[in-house]
C-alpha cells in the first residue's frame, strides 16, 4: 500500500491551495480515508475523513466551511481543497487509510497506512 501526498506549499492568508493523495495497492470494499495534520509540538489531528461505501464525511470544527474533501475513484486519488487558509491551518498535511472503519472515524491511531506528508504553510 502506498499513499502519496502532494500540491503543499506557502500561502498567504486568506488564500488556497489544494493537495492531492494518490493511492496505490489498496484495493479494499469498505474503508475509511483521510486527511491529517501534524502542527510543530503538537498531536496530529484528524482534519477530514470519509468512509468509501456511503461517502459519509466528517470534519474538525476549525476547518469546516473552509476545507473541502472529495475523491476521484478512477484516479485513485483523493483531495483536499484548502480555502480562506489561516496562519494555524500551518502544518504538515499527511493522507491515511485503514480498512477497519472505527468511530470517530477521524481518530489518527485507527489509519494504518500513512502517505510522507506535505508541507503546508500560511503565512503573509
Amino acid at each position: 500500500v502506498q499513499l502519496v501526498e502532494s500540491g503543499g506549499g506557502l500561502v498567504q492568508p486568506g488564500g488556497s491551495l489544494r493537495l492531492s493523495c494518490v493511492v496505490s495497492g489498496f484495493d479494499r470494499g469498505r474503508y475509511a480515508i483521510g486527511w491529517f495534520r501534524q502542527a510543530p509540538g503538537k498531536e496530529r489531528e484528524g482534519v477530514s475523513c470519509v468512509i468509501s461505501t456511503d461517502n459519509s464525511t466528517v470534519y474538525t470544527d476549525s476547518v469546516k466551511g473552509r476545507f473541502t474533501i472529495s475523491r476521484d475513484n478512477a484516479k485513485n486519488t483523493m483531495y483536499l481543497q484548502m480555502n480562506s487558509l489561516k496562519p494555524e491551518d500551518t502544518a504538515v498535511y499527511f493522507c491515511a487509510a485503514t480498512d477497519q472503519v472505527q468511530l470517530p472515524l477521524c481518530r489518527p491511531q485507527w489509519y494504518v497506512h500513512w502517505g510522507q506528508g506535505t508541507q503546508v504553510t500560511v503565512s503573509s
